[in-house]
């Protein structure tokens, strides 16, 4: 519990290890930001480099969180680890989500979520220092989904990268590890009839609900597969945010199972760079998308041996690997 107990410490709210409690002269800096996205406001964090100078010129990345994650958490962590390398780098929470504006609150639909990182490049590319020809993406989890879907027609990405990706639409529509196919149009008339009594009542329904409070680990441990039995403990223990939730409006399912990070992924044409933890029980989904990611000849599928899906959020051993791989992958494309 010590890092979710460090947030109250830290008054950028940050949750995972080494973060930044204050800005020092000479070292990495955090910046909080807000811009305008599509009317709402945007709650955003930049990160510059050490000794860094609007007299001299950056590349950036921009850093796409987990679903039900905010930017504080793991996006937080690789954001500020790629700024130690000497670039600028862009981590905001999704409209609708965190502490950025929408209402109701925790739509997850694939249309917001990726017009998220094209607003995040727009903002970036604009800020000081920063070499507009430079700019790279690294989506982690769902944002890993989204940053495919992003990149495939915004070029201004020169080089693209993903953490552990987690396929939203194939996972809502046909369940983790395909294990709900045989419900796929009982969940879509839900979901149906969760927008039509949005429309009727205004009252909003949500799906994917946890009372953190009320997870014990006894209960954790239960959960048979990796990545849910080991985020419950990341969400709702060891690196809580208040901001943070896996709840998502049940209407959004009507988006969301009818979509696919892999649809068209052939149009991604920029260097590509996919990197998971080789025991991680979604590493299907990522071997999916890089099979079908024909448009690019500079692709990789990077694998960490030993690494589970959300062990590559956090443990030391296996971020430092993963930077490092970043490291080369954009010191070579940026």
């Amino acid at each position: 519990m010590a890092e979710a107990e460090a947030a109250s410490e830290n008054r950028y709210g940050l949750v995972y290890q080494n973060a930044i409690t204050r800005n020092v002269s000479g070292k990495v800096n955090i910046r909080p930001v807000n811009y305008k996205l599509h009317g709402l406001k945007i709650a955003a964090n930049v990160y510059t480099p050490a000794n860094y100078s609007v007299d001299k010129k950056y590349a950036a990345i921009v850093v796409a969180h987990p679903n039900g994650g905010v930017k504080e958490q793991v996006a937080g962590l690789y954001a500020q680890r790629l700024a130690e390398l000497g670039y600028i780098t862009i981590t905001a929470d999704a409209a609708y989500q965190g502490a950025s504006e929408g209402t109701p609150r925790n739509v997850d639909v694939p249309y917001f979520r990726t017009e998220d990182l094209h607003g995040m490049a727009d903002f970036i590319t604009k800020y000081p220092g920063v070499d507009q020809e430079r700019l790279g993406i690294l989506g982690i989890c769902g944002g890993g989904g989204y940053t495919l879907n992003a990149a495939k027609s915004d070029k201004r990405f020169k080089a693209v990268a993903t953490l552990s990706m987690f396929n939203t639409g194939e996972v809502r529509r046909n369940g983790y590890m395909n294990s709900m196919l045989d419900t796929v149009q009982e969940r879509l008339h839900q979901a149906a009839d969760a927008r039509a009594e949005e429309v009727a009542t205004g009252k909003i329904t949500y799906s994917g609900t946890v009372d953190f409070d009320a997870l014990t680990e006894a209960g954790i441990q239960q959960i048979t597969n990796d990545l849910y039995r080991e985020g419950m403990m990341y969400y709702g223990k060891t690196h809580r945010h208040p901001n943070s939730t896996f709840a998502y409006t049940t209407s959004s399912l009507m988006e969301l199972m009818t979509w696919d990070a892999t649809d068209q992924i052939e149009l991604i044409d920029q260097p590509l760079l996919m990197m998971a933890g080789k025991q991680a029980d979604s590493l299907y989904m990522s071997e999916e998308a890089f099979a079908k990611a024909i448009g690019t000849k500079d692709k990789e599928l990077f694998l960490v041996e030993g690494a589970t899906h959300i062990q590559t959020y956090f443990v030391p051993e296996y971020v430092n690997q993963f930077v490092d791989k970043l490291a080369d992958f954009y010191g070579s494309r940026l």
